[in-house]
This record gives structure tokens, sequence and C-alpha cells, in this order.
């Protein structure tokens, strides 16, 4: 059985078509490099409304059984930036260490940094990560927090994710 993950850009100009979405096939992209397991991608393409948000999410983690989701856009600090909460208001617990390595890792690149509000949480069995909207900080903030996936993936009871160790090193205590 395949593995499921959501990829959800969250964008009101995007889903508008006013501009390719650029971001989600960069996750799927990264995505492509990391895993081993079969896969599938569960893409959404949705405006900045919370209320969506927080239902597209629901729905890809309780219905589409994904294990993993992540989320691009709506982190930063203007009015329709509502990733982050919508995120915290489904999750049944809140991982900040992500969004304190994203952030991070990000301010080696760029001093607003600092304004970006990714968090990441669980929902079932489901690890939600929200990342930041441009396609070259996707890849930079998936390189910091991805070795940390499949192991917390284990622990709140879903599927083994197996990676190519070529692209990403991840880490289970106790594995070789």
């Amino acid at each position: 059985m395949k593995i499921r993950i959501g990829i959800v850009t969250i964008s009101d100009r995007a889903s508008e078509g006013i501009y390719d979405d650029r971001s989600g096939p960069a996750i799927r992209e990264v995505l492509s490099e990391y895993l081993l397991s079969e896969w599938e991608p569960v893409a959404r393409l949705i405006p900045d409304d919370r209320a969506l948000i927080e239902d597209t999410l629901c729905t890809l983690a309780d219905e589409e059984r994904c294990s993993l989701i992540v989320t691009t856009g709506g982190t930063g600090p203007a009015l329709r930036d509502v990733t982050p909460e919508a995120t915290a208001a489904v999750c049944d617990k809140l991982l900040p260490g992500f969004g304190e390595l994203m952030r991070t890792i990000s301010l080696q690149y760029v001093p607003t940094a600092i304004l970006s509000r990714q968090t990441a949480g669980i929902r079932g069995r489901c690890l939600l990560i929200n990342l930041p909207g441009k396609p070259r900080a996707i890849r930079q903030c998936l390189d910091a927090v991805f070795p940390a996936v499949p192991y917390c993936i284990d622990l709140i009871g879903g599927p083994a994710l197996e990676c190519n160790a070529e692209h990403v090193k991840v880490f289970r205590p106790g594995a070789g």
C-alpha cells in the first residue's frame, strides 16, 4: 500500500491562476529525492482562508489518511497569512522545534526569516509541517527537518518511511 502524503499550497494568487504554483511541485521534487518508500502525493491548491485550510488539513489527515502533510505558504506576518493558526487549531500536539530549526536555517540565507511563523504538529497519526512559500527555502527547510520526520511518524503509529541515504540522512535511535 502506498504511503499518502498531503502537499498543500496556500496562496490566494496561485489558487486564482494569477501565477503558477511552483512551491507544491518543489515539495514533491524534494520528497521524490528523499523517499525510497512507495508514496503518492495528495495535492491541494487553496487560497489563504483559515476555515478552508483547517478543513483541508482535517480532510487530508482523517479521510485521505495521509501520514504526512506538508504545507507551503501563509506563514508570514501579512494579514492573510493564517497557516500556522489553522495548523495549530487542528493539531492534537504542536512540535515547536520544527519551526525553530527552520527559522534558524533560513536566517543563514535571509534576515527576514525572523518574520516566518512555520510550525508543525500532530493530528492523530499524521505529522503536519508548515514550510515557507519560496522553492529554494522549501528545500533548505526540508533538508534541515526531514532527518527527524520518519522517526516522528514511527512514534505516532504511522507507516515506516524508507529514505535514500544519498539525499537525506534520517535519524532513528538505536538504528545502525
